[in-house]
């Protein structure tokens, strides 16, 4: 199976890593049935989060029943010190380990976000302390902006890199990657199959697995649905003209209503977050529909019913999207979908 070394951090794994969102929509069970048999099929790097509710404890329950070696990566949202030092003891416990080999500053959106969490005193400290203590082995970076990537890939504060990469989000492919790689710094991608809005999987798999010097996380949370991503991984990533046509034929059809995530978009004068508010189909697939009702996204759905539909945000969106029928599309979906809960 083809491996992937992390930049400098001398971290070597199969190139196809496992995903920790999708399984928290499903059973405990089915959940842990589903990342034991992705470890005993040769899955030797495992990414989740703090903010994927159960992800963590049921990748831990796993881990538990196997010998196996499996590079575990996590992540926290959080932006003071007390709170990431908090996440990452709540982490450990979750996962029933006392080390975590990639700890993850989660989702840093801007300037202002990323100034905090490296400032004297800050985040960064904070993991580089628990660096040397031994508790994690290396420090990375997770964000959606690639404005915001290439600075964090400049300054070089970082061990790894996580970015969106896939036929739908192609643009870090040369903007991103080759920078980060120069650097020495490892590369996550993220999305492949962008967040599920790209059906056929062997497709998608196939278009990242071509770039070399990548880690992919595929999320999955069926055994069946593993077993497919595996097969592609330890097969041919050749792409034929069929494959061509449909991968430019989805492009297509998505070109006027797929967020890119760029938030060339903000400000908006409503404070409306709408690469989120966009991406809130995306997110209750992965997540299931029990998301709706948590309060990030609660308060999101109640931002975006302010919409005042100025068309400030369609001047300024690169790929010229609908932003405010869209953001009226997705609260009205929203809504419909809240009668089921």
């Amino acid at each position: 199976m083809e491996k992937v070394v992390l930049g400098n951090t001398g971290l070597e794994v199969n190139r196809l890593g496992f995903g920790g969102i999708p399984i928290q929509r499903v059973s405990e069970k089915q959940a842990v049935e589903t990342v034991l048999h992705a470890i005993e099929s040769g899955v030797d790097f495992i990414d989740t989060a703090r903010a994927y509710t159960n992800s963590e404890h049921r990748i831990g329950m796993a881990l538990k029943q196997t010998d196996k070696k499996v590079f575990i990566a996590t992540k926290s949202h959080e932006k003071t010190p007390d709170g990431v030092q908090e996440n990452l003891e709540t982490s450990l416990k979750e996962l029933q380990r006392d080390y975590i080999d990639l700890y993850q500053c989660h989702a840093v959106r801007d300037d202002e976000d990323y100034n905090h969490l490296i400032s004297s005193g800050g985040v960064l400290e904070v993991l580089q302390k628990a660096k040397e203590q031994g508790v994690i082995g290396h420090i990375g970076a997770t964000s959606h902006s690639l404005d915001l990537m290439e600075k964090i890939i400049g300054d070089g504060l970082f061990e790894t890199i996580m970015v969106c990469f896939s036929f739908l989000e192609p643009a870090a492919e040369k903007r991103i990657i080759p920078k980060a790689i120069e650097k020495g710094m490892g590369v996550l991608a993220m999305k492949p199959f962008s967040g599920g809005v790209i059906e056929n999987a062997s497709l998608a798999l196939k278009y990242v697995l071509n770039v070399p010097d990548v880690l992919i996380l595929g999320g999955v949370e069926r055994i069946e649905l593993f077993d497919e991503n595996w097969k592609v991984f330890q097969g041919s990533y050749d792409l034929d003209d069929a494959d061509r046509k449909e991968i430019e034929d989805i492009r297509s059809h998505f070109d006027k209503v797929f967020c890119r995530r760029c938030d060339y978009c903000q400000p908006c004068t409503e404070e409306i977050p709408i690469q989120f508010v966009l991406g809130m189909r995306s997110m209750v697939k992965r997540m299931g529909t029990e998301a709706l009702e948590g309060d990030r996204l609660a308060g999101m759905i109640e931002k975006a019913r302010g919409c005042s539909e100025c068309g400030e945000c369609e001047t300024r969106c690169p790929y010229e999207l609908p932003i405010p029928e869209l953001i009226k599309k997705n609260v009205a979906w929203a809504d419909e979908q809240k009668k089921s809960l």
